[in-house]
This record gives C-alpha cells, sequence and structure tokens, in this order.
C-alpha cells in the first residue's frame, strides 16, 4: 500500500498497514541533533541538517533517512516561520551554540549577548528587542516577553491581529513550488501553513500568542494576561478570533485556488489546552469561546475541499475530546496517554471510531530518551496493538523527538512498524 492508501484506510476506519509520519508536522518532528547523529547510525551523506523550523531547531526530513525510516509524509510549509523571515529554499550554515553546522534560512538573524545566551529577531530586523532567546547550554528558543503591559483602558483589537495577514502572491507561488518538487506521489502530503505562519487559523496557540513573528508586538501578548482575558472578558477574545478565523478562511481559499487538493492533512491550530495533570482552561470556556470557531474552518475545509483537519493538543484533554471531534477535526495529534487520565485503552475504545489518532506510538518525554531499543520497540509494538485496531490510527511519537534520544531508539521504532505491518 502507498502511504495516500494507507492513510485513506485510517480515516475510513478499516484496519490496515499503519502509516508512518515524522516530520510531517512541526510538532511531529525531530531535533535537528537528533537528526544527525540517526543519519550516522543509518551511514547517510555527512551533511549539515537543514532547519524547517527555527524555534524548536526541528529538521528536514530528507528523502534519504525518510526511506532507511519508512516514513510515508511529505511536508509543504509556509513561507515565512514563527520569527516573521523567509524559509523557502535559500538557505545557509550556521554553527549553532553546541558546535552542530546546520543549515538555516538566510534571513536567520542572530547575536550573542554577555550572559552567552542566542538571541533571534523578529523579521530578522536586530534594530528591535530579541524576539526568542536560547539560553546558554539550552537547544531551542524561547519566546521573549517584549510587550508593553496589558491595559484594558486603552486596548485596540486591532493589536492582537497585526500578524494575521492575507498570504500574498509570491506566498501561494511558494505552496505552488512545493507541490512541483514532491518526491512520491504516493506518499501523504502534510502542510502546516495558516496554522503556524499568521495565517489566521491558529486562534491563540500558546507559541504565538507572545508576536514571535512581529518587530513591535502589542497587546494582550502575556500568557498570564491572556489566561484571565478569557474568563474576564471572553467577548473580548471571541471578537479577535472572529476576525482571525475571517482572514483565515480567506487564506484557506486562496491556498485551494492554487494547490487544489494537491495536499492531504492541513494543520489548522496547535493551541494546547492541556497540562499534564488536567484542562487549562474549564471544558465551558473551550466549548464557548473556541469550538464555534474551530467549527466554523473546519466546515469551510470540508465543504470546499478534499483536505483533513489536523488538530494538534498536548496534556490531559480527554474531558473534551469530544468538543474537538464534533468541532470537525479529523485528527488529533500527539495523543499524549502519559498525561493523567489518558489510559490508551480507554482513548480508542471512548474515541477511535470518530476521530483518527496521530500520534502516541512511545513515550518520548521518558522511554524514548531513557529506555533501551528493546524497551522502545516493546512499548511501540504495544501503542500499535491498541491504536490500530479497527483502523483510524498514524504511528508517530508523542510530539517532537528531543535532544538524548539515541538514534538506535528512533531506528526501534521504525522496526517496530514494519514489524507490526508486516503482521
Amino acid at each position: 500500500m502507498t502511504g495516500k492508501e494507507k492513510l485513506k484506510a485510517a480515516l475510513d476506519h478499516q484496519e490496515a498497514p499503519v502509516l508512518f509520519d515524522l516530520g510531517g508536522m512541526n510538532t511531529t518532528g525531530m531535533h535537528c541533533i537528533v537528526m544527525e547523529k540517526l543519519r550516522e547510525f543509518y551511514g547517510l551523506e555527512k551533511k549539515p541538517v537543514k532547519i524547517i523550523e527555527p524555534s524548536q531547531m526541528l529538521g528536514y526530513m530528507d528523502e534519504d533517512l525518510a526511506e532507511c525510516l519508512g516514513v510515508e509524509t511529505e511536508l509543504v510549509w509556509g513561507s515565512r516561520n514563527c520569527y516573521g523571515f523567509k524559509s523557502e529554499d535559500h538557505y545557509k550554515e550556521w554553527k549553532t551554540p553546541w558546535g552542530q553546522e546546520v543549515l538555516v534560512p538566510e534571513e536567520f538573524t542572530t547575536a550573542a549577548d554577555e550572559k552567552g545566551d542566542t538571541l533571534i529577531y523578529a523579521c530578522a530586523d536586530p534594530d528591535f528587542p530579541a524576539a526568542g532567546r536560547m539560553p546558554k547550554g539550552g537547544v531551542y528558543f524561547d519566546n521573549e516577553d517584549r510587550a508593553l503591559p496589558y491595559d484594558e483602558d486603552h486596548y485596540k483589537i486591532e493589536d492582537n491581529l497585526e500578524e494575521f495577514q492575507l498570504f500574498t502572491e509570491g506566498e501561494l507561488e511558494w505552496f505552488k513550488k512545493q507541490i512541483g518538487q514532491i518526491r512520491d506521489p504516493g506518499h501523504v502530503i502534510t502542510c502546516f501553513g495558516p496554522g503556524t505562519t499568521g495565517g489566521g487559523t491558529c486562534l491563540a496557540d500558546h507559541s504565538m500568542i507572545a508576536g514571535p513573528m512581529l518587530r513591535e508586538p502589542k497587546g494582550i501578548r502575556k500568557l498570564e494576561d491572556f489566561y484571565m482575558a478569557t474568563a474576564a472578558d471572553p467577548e473580548l477574545i471571541q471578537e479577535i478570533f472572529e476576525r482571525e478565523t475571517d482572514i483565515g478562511i480567506q487564506n484557506l481559499e486562496k491556498m485551494h485556488q492554487v494547490l487544489g487538493d494537491s495536499i492531504d492533512v492541513l494543520h489548522i491550530c496547535g493551541t494546547d489546552l492541556g497540562t499534564q495533570k488536567s484542562l487549562f482552561y474549564s471544558r465551558s470556556t473551550i466549548e464557548e469561546v473556541w469550538a464555534p470557531y474551530w467549527k466554523k474552518i473546519n466546515d469551510w475545509v470540508h465543504e470546499n475541499t478534499g483536505w483533513k483537519t489536523f488538530k494538534h493538543c498536548c496534556g490531559s484533554i480527554a474531558p473534551i475530546i469530544d468538543i474537538l471531534i464534533d468541532s470537525g477535526f479529523d485528527i488529533l495529534n500527539p495523543v499524549q496517554w502519559t498525561a493523567d487520565n489518558m489510559d490508551r485503552n480507554m482513548l480508542k475504545e471512548k474515541f477511535g471510531s470518530r476521530l483518527v489518532f496521530w500520534g502516541g506510538g512511545v513515550d518520548t518525554q521518558h522511554l524514548l530518551p531513557e529506555g533501551t531499543p528493546e524497551q522502545v520497540y516493546d512499548q511501540a509494538r504495544e501503542c500499535l496493538r491498541i491504536f490500530s485496531k479497527d483502523g483510524g490510527y498514524v504511528f508517530n511519537t508523542i510530539h517532537n523527538i528531543v535532544p538524548g534520544v539515541p538514534a538506535e531508539n528512533v531506528d526501534a521504532l521504525a522496526r517496530a512498524l514494519r514489524d507490526h505491518n508486516r503482521g
């Protein structure tokens, strides 16, 4: 079966060989450190890893590594990344603070401060305060709080809409160009565009609230202010979402005009609603503040395209999975069954016939970095046994693969899936 055929079987809830995704979304990928070690493990050509998402330092899944692993997804991404500068096809070499040579977008601009931290700038403009900071000894960029304190008496809603813009002709051409470069027509084509790059469907993704793509973010930009606003002034958040989704749907229309149904799965929203213990917000708040706008977006996609919609949501979220289903999402990621009250068998039994689980293939937080290859293999086989029953499953880890994971353990995941699919 091709990757597309495996995805169709999963969506139709038919038991069949399982699709493997690694690197198809910005929440299903691999840190560049692990990717370099994995290339060495498989004896592949030694070359710098290309950074596809700079905040998390995620590497691009090249064809040779995908073949070794059995990955059958290919990524189409937006022209601009989370820091607002272009991530198209012009790259340069950069030596990371830990000494790894990688390829970064041509406009990627950093500086070191007096503490040894590495700073990165919105729109590659160092004339404004840094948008992100990689602490000395760190391997990711964290958002910087740069906005002035929230002043509700002088607030302008436009300040929280600045990043949401209609795609330009150049940005649409970039989407189209990537489709023309697809390696295998049988692969599943994934896309993270409007939900991650200011396109208007992210709906308060926690990584985007600070406005890392803006030179001078204004408005409600601190997470604690946003949390408070959902309780103190939900009507304001709803108005932001209403106007954001209007822009988002216009961008989806523009994308469909140039791409048609050449993409299979579209990342809509990455807002995390759960901690490892419970929900960030009450069920009623999620139902009233977010769900109508998710449904508005999903309805447009399903009525006008053949795309399937992908929702990323970490944490202990079992109490609101039915809301996500009723809002029209086809796919849920990362299936964090290691969080409280997220038993694998319960999730599959209660929700597995109504959406596709994309992830949940191994405990990425503990076992994948700390366990043996044999332990990783065994746990992955068990996860595959539970989640693939009666279809409705795409194999991936619980969120991205992080530094410290041995290459042998990633290989164990690939072996587990191959053996599962052989029956």
